[in-house]
């Protein structure tokens, strides 16, 4: 069987870094509060001069350089994001451009907070069907450019940032043991699209909008949906929670992670967790925090990978990887 293995992963995160402390200066709320609630303590803010494409670029020359790839040598990127540069053409092409890139083709996903394991699943297909054998998956955003920063519900909670990995093919045997990506399962329910949106868009009021969120219904879909694909991966690899090394989920809410880790009966100290630096940074924050753990040497070939994440639409997915 053919396989997709992580040959590399990049991270880029923007130097302004906005702190619980100031955003209490701007907002109702408390370093104590944000803390207890989501987890986070600080988040990386964009430049007024950076675009969702530029942080991009920056994530897919780390993962690049980290895959010892050249751009030549790819022949697909997806990018996921929900904060494009332009609503038309696609922040991946632009990407293709700045990398130098003028074969294979170039698209972006948008599943919000989903968005990288729906990449990720995406050009894991075209690399078993055969029509890729490298690919650059980027999950990048400036989510803060969606914020309503008089809204103390939403405002703390979201960073920018962007995070890639590179994919390549290899063969396996068809079963839990092959290294790559064993499985990608993908699920929405749009009766819920009003409970984490923006109220805007450009097919509506022609405006980006700002994020809206019924944070109680979110969180409680969230437990349950995240649960319920985990043990869906499980069960196609014929799994057992104990043989996860590691899970790496979207860095949205602590006590969201704290749940998916209790299901899963894993050590907290077996759960890649960045959101207290970074905070949610949407389809950016699962690279990112791979990116992470592959840096500091805590992912080692071999072991078996968890990614999970749940955003609005509601969509939600995970990935079972074996590093």
């Amino acid at each position: 069987m053919r396989r997709s293995v992580i040959l590399g992963c990049g991270s880029y995160l923007p130097q302004n870094i906005v702190t619980n402390e100031d955003l209490a200066q701007r907002v109702d709320t408390t370093d104590e509060w944000i803390v207890k609630r989501t987890g986070i303590k600080r988040r990386h803010i964009a430049a007024a001069h950076e675009k969702t494409s530029d942080l991009a670029l920056a994530a897919a020359k780390d993962a690049l350089v980290n895959a010892h790839t050249v751009a030549d040598d790819i022949d697909v990127i997806v990018i996921a994001t929900t904060t494009p540069d332009n609503t038309f053409p696609a922040t991946a092409t632009k990407v293709q451009a700045q990398l130098g890139m003028t074969r294979g083709f170039a698209f972006d996903v948008q599943a919000v907070c989903s968005g990288f394991v729906y990449a990720l699943a995406v050009a894991d297909n075209f690399i078993r069907l055969g029509q890729a054998k490298k690919a650059l998956v980027i999950g990048a955003e400036v989510f803060s450019r969606l914020l309503d920063w008089t809204d103390r519900g939403t405002c703390v909670l979201f960073g920018d940032g962007a995070g890639a990995v590179v994919l390549g093919a290899a063969e396996g045997k068809g079963d839990a043991s092959d290294r790559g990506i064993l499985s990608t399962h993908l699920h929405s329910d749009g009766r819920y699209y009003d409970m984490l949106s923006t109220n805007g868009g450009p097919g509506t009021t022609g405006t980006a909008g700002h994020v809206q969120m019924e944070g109680q219904e979110v969180f409680r879909h969230a437990v349950k949906n995240l649960a319920d694909v985990v043990d869906e991966v499980l069960l196609a690899n014929n799994l057992q929670p104990e043989a996860i090394d590691w899970l790496v989920p979207h860095q949205a809410n602590q006590r969201i992670i704290d749940g998916t880790a209790k299901k899963l009966n894993m050590s907290p100290d077996k759960v890649v967790m960045t959101i207290a630096d970074h905070a949610n940074t949407s389809a950016a924050s699962i690279p990112l925090a791979l990116a992470a753990a592959n840096r500091d040497g805590r992912l080692k070939q071999g072991q078996l990978v968890l990614l999970d994440a749940m955003g609005g639409g509601f969509t939600w997915g995970a990935a079972m990887v074996r590093w």
